[in-house]
């Protein structure tokens, strides 16, 4: 069965913008073009675009997408499996979170109690699957699945009070990087308070410290624009620069 843009749009759920763009990135080619010059779709086609429309549903990034889908070793059973697997650990995300609210709605009529440990459990796991979706590659491949796996089992672990100390001391270390910038020298007194400022931080997720393990992260911070945007847009434009060589002179001493 052929179908043309319109008609696989309206199947899909999707504009034929969105075909069109699939197209334009190489990820969707249509089948051909037929004499009137309309995009002509087959069955490998449909089938395409629900394997695209699965990873975008898994938030995945175009660019990520047409590696996976162009890579000779792609292989649609396998990208299933995956989808499959993906889709359980969201689905036990969504359902611990709206758990979570349950239990809210009945600890404020009194129903029954609720632990401050409760009342963040599925927020921080889903801040875990966020930083993993983001991030998760990159510092898996710098620092390894152990370690990595072993600060998110440190930050699951917070109490309400270390939750709330850690997320006042980001705030701060945002506050005083603004301040220490104006400076313009990354070694100066302020901006060694804010490096000691992220050391500490880290403590929060970090099961060990290391001075290495510190810089590294600084200049990951400045590689990865994911990273760099983070400091820049809470901040101004070069501060996650500014951070980075603060850091790299706190961790040469």
């Amino acid at each position: 069965m052929e179908y043309t843009i319109q008609k696989l749009a309206h199947l899909a759920g999707v504009s034929t913008r969105t075909l069109r763009y699939y197209d334009e990135v190489g990820i969707l080619k249509p089948a051909r073009i037929n004499s009137s010059g309309y995009r002509i779709y087959s069955q490998k086609e449909v089938d395409r675009l629900q394997q695209i429309l699965f990873y975008r549903a898994l938030e995945v990034g175009i660019d990520e997408i047409k590696q996976l889908l162009l890579n000779p070793s792609y292989d649609e059973l396998d990208a299933l499996n995956d989808h499959y697997q993906k889709l359980l650990e969201k689905r036990a995300q969504i359902d611990l979170l709206i758990h979570n609210v349950q239990s809210t709605i009945a600890m404020k009529k009194g129903e029954k109690p609720m632990t401050n440990k409760e009342k963040f459990q599925g927020l921080k796991k889903q801040l875990i699957k966020e930083n993993e979706q983001k991030y998760g590659k990159e510092i898996r491949k710098k620092y390894g699945d152990e370690k990595i796996n072993r600060s998110n089992k440190q930050f699951a672990n917070l109490s309400e009070e270390e939750f709330k100390q850690m997320n006042e001391l980001g705030q701060q270390i945002l506050e005083k990087l603004a301040i220490a910038m104006k400076t313009n020298n990354p070694q100066g007194e302020l901006a060694q308070e804010v490096a000691k400022l992220h050391h500490q931080w880290l403590g929060y997720t970090w099961p060990s410290y290391s001075r290495e393990a510190h810089a590294g992260l600084a200049q990951m911070y400045v590689s990865d624009e994911r990273f760099t945007a983070y400091y820049d847009d809470a901040v101004e434009t070069g501060a996650t620069q500014f951070l980075c060589d603060a850091i790299l002179y706190y961790t040469s001493k």
